[in-house]
């Protein structure tokens, strides 16, 4: 996932008819005139107007586009490039040009950035999450969700970027090949013989899956989602969400920034006008709609708590039950998110909602008008097209997230089940606590099809794992072996957005701190029900309590560094995971 952040986020490219939502600017380089009344550099003023600040103006002189006391009363706006993708750095590059002809100075920093994609089925994994506070605290995401925590917690005027989307890579015999398609290579692998043929297939596979031109994976997975949420909120320029990286588009987005940042700071929007409750509903309306990843039941929790707004798992529900699904893409579908952006982009769909009274459209956005109006020149959904579903004949006629409780999980737990490997799942506990043996398990073939089981993963959560670990590595083997329709995967950690199958996350309370998943053993049957949003195992009260009394506390798997620290501060998943408070 790669960002930028203005305090800004990289950005996916939106057409240039989508920019035209700002007043005209003043003429290239011209500083705040102290006649205008209202101070553009009403923060950094306080270090470049203070003869006191000598100090801190002698070191602003010697950086790029700093030659006179006029240079030094211009706003000054941090770029925060968080990269996992190469080509961010140079779209930040044309951003602080935009900001530069718009009277305003950028500064470009970079940040933190967790690649989840390469960090995947190892330990690395456990910064992942962790990352996002990070860079939250940075001031500056995990990538989008950190910028948008930051962006709230300062308050100030600042707009988010997003890199964009990957293309879809391809080879022979496979004309729509991801990141996920790697993932699930090994499992296909061995469903195959593991034979030579079958690992030329893999290596073909594994070559051709991610594109140099740089960008996010490209299904509706967690960088897809949250910047789709991000763009429902009013946080980003339309059509930021929906363009690929590598299209022109993208440039000139990042082109037309500065503009819209000067609109902002004359008139002082701030993120906590922008990100409201309304807004979050809408983000939660857009995530169900397209089927998104479970992080952003994690994310938009945590986002919510840095503006002061309270969400909660049982909010998801509530949206679940009244919007459907219809969109046919990865993981679970066959589109990617550059046919989102052929047939209109996210503004299309959004005018698509909006019109059927699905979201609000009266909230302020980055451009200084309501989302409504940003709106009014987006395309209609076309006829004729599958990627988006009309209404009337959606996918699942409910949202594909659902917040499950029961013995397993009386604090909550996460589901992402579309409904295509069926809405309730009964089978045996398979117990694991790291994912290195469900791989042994798959390859020895101990797991097997016709046998219904369900992979428990655990000691994983946010303080377990530490980090919460996504499990990305395990569902792709379940579903690359072709074991999707037999087994079903329980954890107290995370899923990345590229899962699909019978999926259950976020189980808390967690193993760790004694939650009742540490107490599953092998051959304890599990029932999930997608429509009673329930979740148990079938062992008795009494059988339970013996079982707690011999449960013991395992030591955190590291005592020192950032890890640590996050032990001790981070809540629990229902929550959103977050370490600055309840």
């Amino acid at each position: 996932m790669s960002t930028l952040s203005l305090r800004l986020r990289a950005a996916a490219p939106a057409s240039k008819r989508a920019f035209s939502t700002t007043p005209k600017v003043a003429r290239e380089g011209t500083p705040l005139a102290p006649s205008e009344g209202k101070r553009l550099n009403r923060y950094s003023h306080q270090i470049t107007s203070p003869k006191t600040q000598g100090a801190s103006q002698a070191m602003l002189y010697a950086t790029d586009g700093i030659d006179s006391p006029e240079d030094l009363a211009k706003p000054m706006v941090g770029i925060a490039n968080v990269c996992c993708n190469k080509h961010v750095l140079s779209l930040g590059t044309l951003i602080k040009s935009s900001l530069t002809r718009s009277g305003i100075t950028g500064y470009q920093f970079g940040t933190v950035g967790v690649s989840d994609g390469i960090s995947m089925g190892t330990f690395g994994m456990s910064y992942s999450l962790q990352s996002r506070d990070l860079i939250a605290d940075s001031a500056c995401d995990k990538n989008m969700p950190g910028v948008l925590m930051a962006l709230g917690r300062l308050n100030r005027p600042g707009i988010m970027v997003y890199g964009g989307t990957m293309q879809p890579g391809s080879c022979a015999d496979q004309p729509v090949l991801d990141v996920v398609s790697a993932f699930q290579s090994y499992g296909k692998y061995l469903e195959s013989g593991a034979d030579e043929a079958a690992e030329r297939v893999r290596l073909e596979t594994v070559r051709n899956s991610c594109r140099r031109e740089g960008g996010a994976c490209g299904g509706m997975y967690t960088a897809n989602t949250m910047a789709s949420a991000a763009e429902a909120m009013g946080m980003t320029l339309p059509g930021s969400s929906s363009t690929p990286a590598a299209y022109p588009e993208k440039k000139a987005e990042c082109e037309a920034v500065g503009e819209v940042m000067r609109n902002m700071l004359e008139k002082d929007i701030k993120p906590r006008d922008i990100m409201t409750r309304e807004a979050f509903e809408n983000a939660i309306v857009l995530t169900m709609i397209l089927g998104g990843s479970t992080n952003a039941v994690l994310h938009l929790i945590a986002i919510a708590h840095s503006v002061g707004i309270k969400l909660s798992i049982d909010d998801f529900q509530s949206v679940s039950d009244r919007v459907p699904f219809i969109a046919d893409l990865k993981p679970s579908g066959k589109y990617v998110m550059e046919d989102v952006h052929k047939i209109g982009g996210i503004p299309t769909v959004l005018k698509y909602l909006l019109e059927n009274k699905l979201i609000n459209g009266d909230i302020m956005t980055v451009t200084g008008k309501t989302l409504g109006e940003n709106l009014e020149s987006a395309k209609p959904l076309p006829h004729g097209q599958d990627v988006i579903r009309p209404l009337s004949s959606p996918i699942k006629p409910t949202g594909h997230i659902r917040i499950l409780k029961g013995n397993i999980a009386p604090g909550g737990c996460v589901s992402k089940i579309t409904g295509k490997e069926g809405l309730t799942f009964e089978g045996k506990a398979r117990v694991f606590d790291n994912e290195d043996d469900v791989t042994e398990a798959i390859q020895s073939g101990s797991i097997k099809k016709g046998e219904k089981t369900v992979i428990v993963l655990r000691y994983l959560g946010p303080k377990g794992g530490p980090g919460m670990p996504e499990m990305l590595k395990t569902t792709s083997m379940v579903m690359g072996a072709g074991l999707g329709l037999d087994v079903a995967c329980v954890t107290d950690g995370r899923f990345s957005g590229g899962t699909h199958g019978f999926t259950v996350g976020h189980v808390v309370p967690e193993a760790f701190v004694g939650g009742n998943i540490a107490l599953i053993e092998d051959g304890d049957v599990i029932y999930i029900d997608a429509v009673k949003n329930t979740i148990d195992m079938r062992v008795s009260d009494e059988v339970l309590e013996q079982r707690r009394k011999a449960w013991k506390p395992r030591e955190p798997k590291v005592k020192q560094g950032t890890l640590y620290k996050y032990i001790k501060l981070v809540t629990n998943a229902s929550e959103g995971a977050i370490t600055d408070g309840p």
